[in-house]
C-alpha cells in the first residue's frame, strides 16, 4: 500500500491498518518545494497485528530519548553505553531503550510509558500533516516487543488534541518553537514562584515546547494551553532554535547543488563492484575512494571528508547501518548525504537505514545511468580537471593507510 497524503489520509490509513491487523511498518515523507523534490522529514510506523508498537521521526539522534529520560533524572545513562547490537537491527532509539531495561536502569514501566509518550507525540505530527507520501509493507514485528496501543481510541484523542492546537494559531505555529520570558516581572506576579522558576529554568530560547512537554510529561496541548494567555500578552515570545535555521537535518542537501570538485567514498566488500563504480565516477569528473574494507573504509573517510558516501549494507566486520550510525554521531557528518546499497526486496533495509540517519538507498543491481542521477542529485555534477587534484589527494591517502595498516585493504585504482 502506497500513494499520497492528497489520495488518502493518516487517519484511513491507520485505520486500514488496524482493520487488517497487520504487522509491519509505514514511512511517511512529507516533501518541501524543489527541484529534487527533497524529503524534508520522515516518520516511520511500527505495527504488530493492528496495533502500534513504536514510532519515531527523521531525527537519528538520541535527542529525544535524553528528554524522556529527563523525567527520572536519567538522561545521561545513554552515555554511558556502547552502541548495542539491538540498534543495528532495529531503530536506534529502540534498541538504546531497550538496553537501558535489560541493564534496569528503566524498569518496564517507565519503558512502555516513554514508548507510549513517543507514540503520541509523532502521531500529533503525522495527523496535522496534509501533504507528502507513504508506504505500507507487511513485515517482521518490531523485536523484542515492549508494549502496543490500540490504534482507534489512541487516534480519536489526538485528533481532538490537532483540532484544539489550530486555535493558539498564528500565536504558536510550531511545537519546534521555543519560549522566551521577555516581562519576567509581569510573569512572576501571575504565576505561583515555584511554576515561574519551572518555566524561568527552561524559556531560555533553546528548550522547545514539544521538550517541555517531555520534560513535564504531559502531552504538548495542555503544555501550549498554560503558556497561550502569555504569549498573546507579549510575556512570553516564541522563536525557532537556531540550529533550525541556520543547519539542514542530518543528510540534507542542498536543492540545487553546484558544479565544482566534488568526492565520493564508496564502501562495498565486492572488490568487482569497487572498481566498476570508480572508473564510472573518474569518468564523470568525480573523485573518487572506492574500498572493499570497512573498518579501514571508515578510517579514511574521516581523512577525505568527501561530499558524498555510498556504503553497501551487508559487510564483514562492520556493516553499513553501523558505519552510518557512528558517522552521524559526528557533527562533521551531521548533514553528508549518505546512500546505502541495498536488495531489490530490501525494504526492512531501507526502513533501518532511515533510522540511522541514511539520506537516501539505492538498489542493487544499478547501472551507470542510476547511479549517475543518484549522484548528481545530491553533489551536483564535477569539474573533470578541477577533480584531478582531488584524486590524488585522495590516492595520496589511501596509499599512506596501506603503508601503516597490513596490507589486506582492496583499494582499487
Amino acid at each position: 500500500m502506497q500513494g499520497t497524503l492528497s489520495e488518502i489520509d493518516i487517519r484511513s490509513i491507520l485505520q486500514l491498518i488496524e482493520l487488517g491487523q497487520r504487522t509491519g511498518y509505514l514511512e511517511v515523507q512529507a516533501f518541501r518545494d524543489g527541484k529534487f523534490r527533497v524529503a524534508e522529514q520522515f516518520w516511520i510506523v511500527f505495527f504488530l497485528n493492528g496495533q502500534i508498537a513504536y514510532a519515531a521521526d527523521s531525527d537519528s539522534s538520541l535527542s529525544r530519548l535524553r528528554d524522556y529520560l529527563r523525567r527520572y533524572n536519567l538522561d545521561s545513562a545513554v552515555d554511558q553505553l556502547y552502541l548495542p547490537a539491538i540498534a543495528t537491527t532495529n531503530a536506534p532509539e529502540y534498541g538504546y531503550l531497550w538496553t537501558l531495561l535489560e541493564t534496569h536502569v528503566l524498569t518496564p514501566a517507565q519503558g512502555r510509558e516513554i514508548i507510549q509518550s513517543m507514540i503520541q507525540e509523532t502521531l500529533f505530527d503525522l495527523l496535522s500533516l496534509h501533504q507528502g507520501s507513504f508506504v505500507f509493507e507487511i513485515g517482521p514485528a518490531l523485536a523484542p516487543q515492549l508494549t502496543t496501543l490500540e490504534i482507534g481510541p489512541l487516534v480519536a484523542n489526538i485528533m481532538k488534541q490537532v483540532q484544539e492546537w489550530k486555535q493558539f494559531h498564528p500565536h504558536i505555529q510550531s511545537p519546534e518553537q521555543c519560549p522566551v520570558i521577555v516581562e519576567s516581572s509581569l510573569l512572576r506576579q501571575k504565576l505561583p514562584e515555584n511554576t515561574f522558576k519551572i518555566l524561568a529554568s527552561w524559556a531560555d530560547g533553546q528548550n522547545s515546547l514539544r521538550q517541555l512537554a517531555r520534560y513535564l510529561n504531559r502531552p504538548i496541548l495542555p503544555v501550549a494551553k498554560a503558556i497561550y494567555p502569555y504569549i498573546k500578552k507579549g510575556w512570553v515570545q516564541l522563536v525557532y532554535p537556531s540550529s533550525l535555521s541556520t543547519n539542514p537535518a542530518p543528510g540534507e542537501f542542498p536543492s540545487e547543488p553546484k558544479t565544482g570538485t566534488h568526492s565520493v567514498v564508496f564502501i562495498d566488500d565486492g572488490v568487482a563492484t569497487c572498481k566498476a563504480v570508480e572508473h564510472t565516477l573518474k569518468q564523470h569528473g568525480y573523485a573518487v575512494a572506492a574500498l572493499s574494507n570497512p573498518l579501514k573504509a571508515l578510517s579514511l573517510v574521516f581523512q577525505i571528508k568527501p561530499d558524498l558516501i555510498l556504503c553497501d549494507i551487508i559487510m564483514p566486520e562492520l556493516d553499513g547501518f553501523e558505519i552510518c550510525a557512528m558517522l552521524r554521531r559526528s557533527t562533521a557528518f551531521r548533514q553528508t548525504p549518505i546512500v546505502m546499497l541495498t536488495g531489490k526486496d530490501g525494504f526492512i533495509d531501507r526502513v533501518k537505514a532511515r533510522m540511522v540517519g541514511a539520506t537516501d538507498y539505492l538498489t542493487k543491481p544499478f547501472g551507470d545511468s542510476e547511479l549517475l542521477m543518484l549522484v548528481e542529485k545530491y553533489i551536483g555534477k564535477s569539474d573533470i580537471n578541477l577533480a584531478k587534484a582531488t584524486q590524488l589527494s585522495i590516492e595520496a591517502l589511501e596509499e599512506e593507510l596501506e603503508q601503516t595498516n597490513t596490507p589486506d585493504l582492496n583499494v582499487s585504482r
